[in-house]
């Protein structure tokens, strides 16, 4: 998935009644990790965006919060400057504060990875690819050149093409304008360190 790049896993978002149980997921309250962090900058509050297990280090996950302001992270939206934030941290349970949660994202599970072929994955409709080479929409070379220098590599994509119905609320907007936001990691020869939000793009 990460040396040669042919192979990727992809997720869904699942609506239902079973999701207040799933161990990874989007919209709804934070993770309980983040009860007693203050995350907010300055004036500048986040929202809670999604919790993912990390498949490659038991006990981990990843968890995203964007700002509440579209306007700071839409003239943000480039590594080193992204304003969206990425913890990697021990895995916890949802939390019962709301303190975090975003009002226009209605809470559903995030599936479990399924592997694909890279090249047939390009045609298919996921929430998350995991792995593989990045489904772009804009295939500019200056949204890779700070990271290429950082040795950042492409680790996962969340794509709003993949939103089922049902995940936001009525007159809201998609969170990233019905793009895809793309997170890179650096790789070393044991483990995947540092995930990072490296540039989410529109059409």
């Amino acid at each position: 998935m990460f040396a040669k790049r042919t192979a990727c896993m992809l997720y869904q978002a699942i609506p239902g009644p079973g999701s207040e149980n799933s161990a990874s997921w989007v919209g709804g309250n934070a993770p309980a990790y983040f009860d007693d962090q203050d995350i907010h900058e300055g004036d500048q509050t986040y929202y809670f965006y999604l919790s993912l297990l990390n498949p490659f280090k038991p006990g981990s996950m990843i968890s995203i919060f964007i700002p509440a302001e579209y306007e700071d992270y839409l003239d943000n939206n480039m590594y080193p400057h992204c304003s969206i934030k990425v913890f990697e941290h021990p895995a916890s349970a949802e939390s019962a504060k709301d303190r975090f949660t975003h009002p226009g994202l209605v809470r559903h599970a995030i599936s479990d990875g399924v592997l694909n072929d890279d090249k047939t994955a390009r045609d298919q409709s996921f929430f998350i690819k995991l792995g593989g080479n990045p489904r772009l929409i804009q295939e500019e070379d200056y949204y890779f050149k700070d990271l290429n220098e950082e040795s950042l590599s492409f680790f996962f994509q969340v794509d709003e093409d993949g939103y089922p119905d049902t995940l936001l609320q009525e007159d809201w907007s998609y969170p990233f304008g019905f793009g895809a936001l793309y997170i890179f990691a650096n790789f070393g020869t044991e483990e995947i360190q540092t995930p990072v939000a490296g540039f989410w793009q529109f059409s």
